[in-house]
């Protein structure tokens, strides 16, 4: 659910910042007489005060970032729109321990100039005001023009910087400094999927095209670098490694500082996949990454999109960046940091998974099991849309990957199984391997149970020897198999499952055994595919689906359905094997 639904616009900030400082009540209050948010322990006398801010839909920039070792407060305008200099002023006002003040905000003309005011209206009231301005994308601006970059993500490295500097006591000149020395080595660059959508409107802000990444894209959709075709994670790292990498500062002591940071949509799950890559080209290019960051800091309301931050380090710029803090966004407690048992880590020679990949398998390995296992992947992938449509009608709609998933597995599997051969005992092999594959793969109820399907045939093949495989052989280890699948999902022929295409499958080979395997295979995979079709009229009787009772009909089951597709493919692949 967006911010579209829950506020309307004209009182979106209003609300947000109240909900904020009453969550937070421990760390942060409201500016008084301000779009504010105040330190719980500012002003204190003879500290430099940080104030940082810019317009709202970036949390937990900038009001997230308020507390002890980083900002001092924030000042907040609405939805991508800078705050005015009456309330930058107030807020400073309310902070200012008399050391000064430093106002630091990302490179646009509104924040510039209201700071900017602010900052001389406090300079007439005796106050020593500064402008710390981060311009950290490098899409924004080639380096002859560093100064006309804007501010994105990198505003974190900077804010950070600057609140430790000033937490450990150093002057205006020296707090400013330390903001200059980030700001100076900071880099950013970004990507984004989809736009966003502003509090109270219908359609999105902007778009990105479908199939398409817009690269460089600003925080409130100013335009990017270019548009590119749709990328994978690995790709994506690449292209945001390769962006910043020529454009670091030739500082620091090969230690750097990461932040992948999420735009507001895009899931935990894929920036730790994109992250991984990241991790992998930095120590590539000879640099350790320092304490990494991922998650979102300055985000864009609910855009799909990520960006790649990086600082390179030296002493000093460590010691500011792990100085410890308590926001409401961000915590970093005391006692150093953990990059040192990481990288211990990291040096161990383990590995998250022995499943070998299927791009990296032999297609000529594994036999004749392999070779039909790979035309059933190809069904189930050229129909894995529509597979996910089905299981949407009851369950979560990840039946489409999820059966693609656990098949390349299956496949990969059966190639590096080292049964090579067609003789019955070399079939079972590759087919006991491919089982364990795919249900490792897979995952949830369905890889169980195809998993579960295709080892049980395997194990029973396997004592027949090396000589040809049979359809009575075939027609026994399904028998087997099929007992096996029903007893662990406790599903019988009716219940409008994966069981009702299997049951029909089984009964027809059994019924062929005196002719010849591609035959009866055949007959039994034209059997099952009309049987899948005939669970559109059935009514779920176990699992997730149950519970809709009659308004399950009208569609066919999943699991029947990719199990008729993959051997419906297998038929045809054993009749092309003659």
């Amino acid at each position: 659910m967006s911010s579209t639904t829950l506020s309307e616009p004209t009182t979106f900030k209003q609300r947000w910042m109240a909900g904020l400082c009453a969550a937070y009540s421990r760390t942060v209050r409201p500016a008084p007489g301000a779009f504010g948010v105040l330190s719980n322990v500012a002003p204190r006398r003879g500290k430099v005060a940080v104030i940082i801010g810019g317009g709202c839909g970036h949390y937990p920039a900038f009001a997230g970032l308020v507390g002890p070792g980083l900002a001092d407060a924030a000042v907040v305008g609405d939805v991508f729109t800078s705050p005015s200099a009456e309330q930058a002023y107030r807020t400073a006002r309310a902070v200012d321990g008399g050391a000064g003040v430093v106002f630091s905000y990302g490179n646009y003309a509104g924040d510039v100039m209201h700071f900017g005011l602010a900052g001389r209206r406090l300079a007439a009231d005796g106050i020593d005001a500064r402008q710390m301005i981060v311009t950290d994308d490098v899409a924004s601006a080639p380096a002859d023009r560093a100064s006309d970059r804007r501010g994105v993500a990198g505003d974190f490295f900077v804010f950070k910087a600057l609140g430790a500097a000033a937490e450990r006591g150093d002057d205006l000149d020296a707090v400013m400094a330390a903001g200059e020395r980030a700001n100076a080595a900071t880099r950013t660059f970004g990507a984004a999927f989809d736009g966003c959508t502003l509090p109270g409107a219908d359609e999105p802000l902007f778009t990105v095209a479908p199939g398409s990444i817009e690269l460089g894209l600003g925080i409130h959709g100013e335009p990017g670098m270019r548009t590119t075709e749709a990328m994978d994670a690995h790709e994506l790292a690449d292209a945001l490694v390769d962006q910043l990498l020529p454009q670091l500062p030739d500082t620091g002591d090969g230690r750097v500082a990461v932040l992948l940071n999420g735009l507001g949509s895009t899931t935990y799950e894929d920036l730790f996949i994109t992250y991984g890559r990241v991790d992998e080209r930095l120590r590539q290019a000879g640099l350790t990454p320092h304490r990494p960051e991922v998650g979102e800091f300055v985000t864009s309301m609910d855009m799909a999109g990520l960006s790649l931050t990086l600082m390179p380090l030296d002493d000093e710029l460590a010691a500011l960046y792990d100085a410890p803090c308590e926001t409401p966004g961000f915590r970093l407690p005391a006692g150093g940091t953990l990059a040192a048992a990481g990288d211990r880590l990291r040096d161990q020679d383990a590995t998250v998974s022995s499943l070998p990949e299927l791009d990296d398998t032999d297609p000529a390995q594994g036999g004749i099991a392999a070779r039909v296992l790979t035309a059933a992947l190809g069904a189930v992938t050229e129909h894995e849309d529509e597979l996910g449509r089905l299981d949407a009608v009851a369950a979560d709609g990840d039946h489409g990957q999820g059966i693609v998933r656990g098949m390349r597995a299956a496949v990969a599997a059966a190639r590096t199984s080292g049964s090579d051969g067609d003789g019955v005992s070399a079939v079972g092999t590759a087919l006991l391997a491919a089982g364990t594959a795919l249900a490792d793969a897979a995952g949830g109820a369905s890889g169980a149970l195809f998993g579960l399907l295709l080892t049980e045939t395997g194990g029973r093949l396997t004592p027949h020897g090396e000589g040809p495989v049979t359809t009575a052989a075939l027609a026994d280890a399904l028998d087997s198999a099929q007992r096996a699948v029903t007893e662990l999902g406790g599903a019988r022929p009716g219940d409008k499952t994966m069981v009702d295409a299997l049951d029909a499958f089984t009964t027809t080979l059994r019924e062929h055994t005196d002719e010849p395997v591609t035959r009866a295979w055949r007959a039994a995979a034209d059997t099952a595919r009309r049987a899948a079709e005939d669970t559109a009229d059935l009514t779920p009787a176990v699992g997730r689906a149950a519970r809709l009772g009659d308004r399950g009909r009208g569609s066919p089951d999943p699991g029947a359905t990719s199990f008729a597709l993959m051997a419906v493919a297998v038929a045809a692949a054993l009749e092309e094997e003659k």
